[in-house]
């Protein structure tokens, strides 16, 4: 498992700094450091960085002199000891697939970097950001022609929906630039897209970002100065774009290309009662029961059905599609024809009206397709879903890994046995029961 280093920078955020972190360390993916940089706090976020330290050793912490979040994150990316870098807000917080999802996306494509859908969060409302609708690799070049197309973006510009290779960044000594308040990290992301040839999208969000931005002038900058600071800005832009094109390509898009002049970073607020816009808890599958004890097999039951569909939620958001479509996906990945719709509906525990209409969308959808034989209609999976029956099986493998976390290696092997062993049994006891 490789390690992952985790860079939070850190000034004055006593407030949402225990969040934030608890946030990284409650991650599905346990190789990690998470290196957090004090950078002059007056407040007490420097005594909760070293109480952090003290309760987990995986947590490095960096104090120093104000000097910006530019140079903290430049001491903090020198000493990583990580293959891949992930940066974190001390606003925000993330999900705790969020590692996981993009390490495993970095390394299934054999990919340089990874760029994911963020949840933006507004008061107590919540919404999914995103540019890119599907999951694919992309060249550089092609990622280039796409993110012309809204360039101030959050989605583009932003360190955090991303995973870094370290070799990447020291190799080509790419650091964030102190000099710049404005666009600091998007020159970062220009450079290093300079020295890779791929970048894999996630649809799949995986960060809270909820840090409202500070004007140029309430950081106490003059006009002059932020004038300068933006033609800069605008002047690496122009300049990453004749490096990545040919002389052709580049003047038949130089207009696009000056679209950064005119446009301004964004990341489309979340409006509260607008399509996509949840209370925040909601975006995610919810348990609201709240048990003092786990011995009764009702709760062991419902308890693994939430942690379950947590997972199938996640895998149907990435696909544009809802959670009745995953679970039938799941059914006919371990059953290849299926001759009547009750036994789908029976399996996903939904009615055959709602299960008609799941199948009738991942047909058009090209998922899977319809036969007869023999006056029998058939469903069965096609090709174009193997991407979901790929992430479907990691849910399954995440699930048990949740299961047994903490669990001694022998004892997980009779675990296993007796979960196969008890559901032959179950399964004997319902084929030689009849119910009337």
């Amino acid at each position: 498992m490789s390690l992952v280093s985790i860079i939070v920078p850190i000034y004055n955020k006593e407030k949402t700094l225990t969040k934030c972190i608890d946030s990284i360390l409650q991650q599905e993916y346990k190789n990690i450091e998470v290196i957090l940089v004090n950078d002059g706090s007056s407040d007490n976020s420097s005594k909760i960085c070293d109480a952090y330290k003290k309760i987990d050793n995986r947590v490095v912490v960096i104090h120093k002199k104000n000097s910006g979040v530019s140079d903290a994150r430049n001491k903090a990316i020198k000493i990583s000891k990580g293959e891949y870098i992930q940066f974190v807000d001390a606003d925000d917080y993330i999900t705790k697939d969020a590692t996981k999802l993009m390490v495993r996306a970095i390394k299934e494509y054999n990919s340089d970097m990874v760029i994911a859908n963020f949840y933006r969060v507004v008061g107590s409302n919540v919404s999914i950001k995103g540019n890119i609708d599907e999951k694919m690799l992309m060249s550089t070049f092609d990622f280039a022609d796409i993110m012309m197309k809204n360039p101030a973006d959050y989605y583009y510009g932003a360190l955090w929906n991303k995973l870094f290779k370290t070799s990447i960044i020291k190799q080509y000594n790419i650091e964030m630039n102190p000099k710049l308040n404005w666009c600091e990290d998007f020159i970062f992301n220009l450079e290093y897209m300079l020295h890779i040839k791929n970048i894999v999208s996630l649809p799949a969000p995986i960060y809270y970002y909820v840090k409202l931005e500070d004007s140029l002038v309430a950081q106490g900058l003059n006009i002059y100065d932020i004038v300068k600071m933006k033609l800069n800005v605008i002047e690496y832009y122009n300049n990453f774009y004749k490096k990545i094109y040919d002389i052709t390509e580049y003047k038949k898009n130089r207009l696009k290309i000056y679209k950064f002049l005119i446009d301004y970073a964004k990341d489309e607020f979340t409006i509260p009662l607008f399509p996509g816009t949840k209370k925040i808890g909601k975006e995610n599958i919810p348990i609201y029961a709240n048990f003092k004890s786990y011995d009764n097999i009702f709760i062991n039951i419902y308890v693994m059905r939430k942690l379950l569909d947590r997972y199938l939620k996640t895998i149907a958001i990435q696909y544009s599609l809802d959670l009745i479509d995953i679970k039938v996906i799941s059914y006919l990945r371990y059953n290849k024809y299926v001759n009547h719709l009750i036994e789908i509906s029976d399996y996903v525990n939904c009615s055959q009206f709602t299960v008609f209409t799941s199948i009738q969308k991942l047909t058009f959808k090209k998922l899977i397709e319809r036969e007869e034989k023999n006056k029998i209609v058939l469903y069965k999976l096609i090709n174009e879903s193997k991407n979901i029956v790929k992430d479907i099986d990691n849910a399954t493998r995440d699930f048990f890994t949740v299961c047994a976390e903490g669990i001694q290696d022998n004892d997980k092997l009779l675990y296993y046995d007796f979960y196969k062993k008890s559901l032959k049994n179950i399964k004997k006891y319902l084929d030689n029961t009849s119910f009337i």
